[in-house]
């Protein structure tokens, strides 16, 4: 029987894929090419050895040309769990050791990846975090207001469900800035609607397919008692999505996340996902590339905000 017989039996190559020193801009024209959001990574001998997303890629193809003066180096991390604190606080020692000018950091966690950001600006390197946050607080922070794309998210499934109905939340990866801030949005914008009832709440830490079995857990549980999935990123709603549709509930249910990667808004488009938050990757990317240029050529030593501003997509606004 199959359920007797190792994954590594069954295994195959993946069709489409990279090496640890392919190119980044092959790697990216891949991801457009054939409108995908993440690569396997393969060793010479054929081996996983990591993943690729558009979220690796944020900064570098930000699309902002730094100049002939500006050299962007970066130490690639392949891991099956990217959010791995300790080996990001080792990339930017590494980071300190090579005497670089500035670093931009997104950071793992809130707290424990805090001690990257001290290290870095007591070498007099400034770092500027995009994306998320730290307790530490940093030269310069460049991203999206988090808390605010909760509650357009959640003031979204207010507006499709008439305010009433029973929510289920998938969160990221407890302890992230993200996470955190998302919860609190969501939860605020909630106690506005006191139609709308949170059956559960769990983590599948940013991760579709620990979203999709989460979301098959749940089903067995509520059943056709869910009326609406706020999850708090794209790869999650699109797992939970697929949960859904195999158990033929979409039609009655309401999906809304928050990133717009590409297979999100394939998915909208579509009109299988309900709605995603966009949040900019690529104006993140600019402006802390942007926000580092600007820390190295005048050393100002007062910390900078940049809010990249958020919007709704929906079916009726995909293409716009």
């Amino acid at each position: 029987m199959v359920v007797e017989r190792p994954v590594a039996e069954v295994m195959t190559t993946p069709l489409i894929s990279v090496r640890p020193d392919t190119p980044l801009q092959d790697a990216v024209k891949l991801l457009s090419e054939h409108h995908i959001s993440g690569l396997p990574v393969l060793s010479a001998d054929g081996a996983l050895v990591g993943e690729l997303s558009e979220q690796d890629l944020m900064v570098r193809e930000s699309g902002f040309d730094a100049g002939p003066y500006v050299m962007l180096l970066d130490a690639v991390i392949y891991l099956r769990n990217p959010l791995d604190w300790d080996k990001q606080v080792h990339q930017v020692e590494s980071f300190i050791a090579r005497g670089v000018d500035a670093i931009i950091l997104n950071p793992c966690e809130v707290e424990a990846s805090s001690p990257a950001v001290d290290r870095a600006r007591k070498a007099g390197i400034p770092v500027v975090n995009v994306n998320s946050e730290t307790k530490s607080p940093p030269d310069a922070f460049v991203g999206s207001n988090d808390e605010e794309s909760a509650e357009i998210a959640i003031e979204h499934i207010a507006k499709l469900t008439g305010g009433n109905g029973n929510v289920l939340m998938i969160e990221g990866y407890i302890g992230q800035a993200a996470q955190i801030k998302r919860t609190s949005g969501a939860e605020r914008t909630l106690a506005k609607h006191p139609g709308l009832k949170v059956l559960a709440k769990q983590s599948a830490e940013w991760d579709r397919a620990k979203a999709m079995s989460l979301m098959e857990n749940w089903i067995q549980v509520y059943g056709d008692r869910i009326d609406a999935v706020f999850a708090q990123n794209d790869e999650m709603g699109l797992g939970a999505l697929q949960a859904l549709e195999q158990a033929g509930l979409k039609n009655k249910v309401k999906v809304v996340s928050i990133d717009a990667i590409r297979d999100a808004l394939g998915a909208v488009k579509e009109k299988r996902l309900d709605a995603t938050v966009y949040q900019d990757a690529q104006g993140q990317g600019q402006g802390a590339v942007q926000a580092a240029l600007a820390l190295i050529m005048t050393g100002n030593d007062a910390r900078t905000q940049v809010q990249i501003a958020l919007r709704m997509v929906t079916s009726e606004n995909v293409d716009g």
